[in-house]
């Protein structure tokens, strides 16, 4: 894959230039702190390199990615083969080709760099009023840890689809992507970004969704395995009666960093918004980091919303930083909320499961599978259930061991 020279039209005149150097330099700079109102801009060089001191970086080990802050050359570091549904691949998109660019708007350098990188954008279309029953799974497979690789991918779902989509990355790669996710009116939309990288590998991945009138989208970032994984989704709750249900679920070991910031954007009228975000940390120099941003515009009268993120921590030397965001324009809303809590085992759960004959090694993995089965489940695919459980119990089997 090779750059592309052209970018939508109307992406184009969003662009905005940024330049690091200057905002540190003057002493009465304020940078942006608020999601809706970050610049965009489908040039790398519009960003620069991360300080590590901007708002959206300063949880983030920017050295550790650094080579993702400039487009692959050879551009070969993962391969991508469909186990199911290849037939709902339609043909490549260049980067002035629709609908690639109708939603996505570049709001970092890594995202920047995708789009440069991806000549040829891989592309997913459920048919209007068709029911796929079985998952589209598209296996995405590092070829080594030394290797770049640039992506954009556009999933569509056309108006009454349904459909889910599963990315599964494996292997070990340096990897920068982005997923487009379009749900047309009336469309039901599922996608699932799992990661089960090796240690080795880097990913930071921008999704962005806009979600049509009484449209459905259900999101899932999972994150087993890599050295760095940064999966940040962006939903636009556009139409009015549309939904939104973003969930996530991670468990981080010794060295690794896990981390999403989500934006949840109610713009059309009576719309619905979940986020719940779970994860355990086990392990000396263990990192979550989970920021939620939810923006209640000034037109999403009715809107229901509400946000989370809970982590356990199951160790000594493991670090969750969470931090949940709300900003609400409209005073006509039936609701919303936000949480956060961090914390070890609850000693109580733990009393009384032991209270009735259950060792203390069993009551502890009992609680873990409690508190992290509730995002596998809301999956609704059995055999990808299956096996997050029984990676579930693997590491729980390696911190007792």
């Amino acid at each position: 894959m090779t750059a592309p020279t052209t970018a939508p039209a109307e992406a184009q005149r969003t662009n905005a230039h940024i330049d690091p150097a200057a905002q540190v330099a003057d002493a009465g700079f304020v940078p942006v702190q608020t999601r809706s109102e970050r610049p965009h801009s489908f040039e790398p060089a519009d960003f620069g390199s991360p300080s590590g001191r901007e708002v959206n970086w300063k949880h983030t080990p920017v050295a550790k990615l650094s080579a993702l802050f400039t487009v692959a050359e050879a551009n070969d570091g993962v391969s991508y083969a469909f186990r199911s549904g290849e037939q709902y691949a339609a043909p490549g998109l260049a980067a002035a080709d629709a609908p690639r660019g109708e939603v996505f708007l570049a709001e970092d350098v890594t995202a920047a760099v995708a789009w440069q990188g991806a000549k040829d954008a891989l592309h997913i279309r459920i048919p209007r009023e068709e029911e796929v029953a079985e998952p589209i799974l598209l296996e995405i497979a590092g070829l080594g840890a030394d290797r770049r690789a640039d992506a954009h991918i556009v999933i569509e779902a056309l108006e009454h689809s349904s459909a889910t989509v599963v990315l599964k990355h494996t292997g070990a790669a340096q990897y920068a992507q982005n997923v487009e996710i379009i749900a047309r009116d009336g469309s039901r939309l599922t996608v699932v970004s799992l990661q089960q990288w090796q240690d080795e590998a880097i990913h930071a991945a921008a999704h962005q969704a806009r979600v049509g009138a009484d449209a459905t989208l259900k999101h899932f970032v999972i994150s087993f395995g890599g050295g760095i994984v940064r999966v940040n989704p962006n939903v636009e709750l556009a139409g009015n009666g549309s939904e939104g249900y973003l969930y996530g679920l991670s468990y981080a070991d010794a060295g690794q960093h896990l981390e999403s910031q989500v934006y949840l954007h109610h713009k059309g009228a009576h719309t619905k918004g979940d986020v719940l975000y779970k994860g355990a940390l086990q392990g000396e120099g263990a990192h979550s980091v989970w920021i939620g941003d939810v923006l209640i515009g000034k037109d999403a009268t009715g809107t229901d919303s509400y946000e989370a993120n809970r982590n356990l921590v199951l160790t000594e030397g493991a670090r969750a930083d969470s931090i949940p965001n709300l900003e609400i324009e409209t005073g006509d809303i039936l609701g919303a909320g936000h949480a956060s809590a961090t914390g070890r085992f609850d000693d109580e759960q733990l009393f009384y499961l032991q209270a009735r004959g259950i060792t203390e090694e069993e009551a502890r993995r009992l609680v873990v599978l409690g508190f992290l089965t509730d995002i596998v489940q809301r999956l609704g695919i059995p055999a990808l259930e299956t096996e997050l459980l029984d990676a579930i119990e693997a590491e729980l089997a390696a911190v007792s061991a």
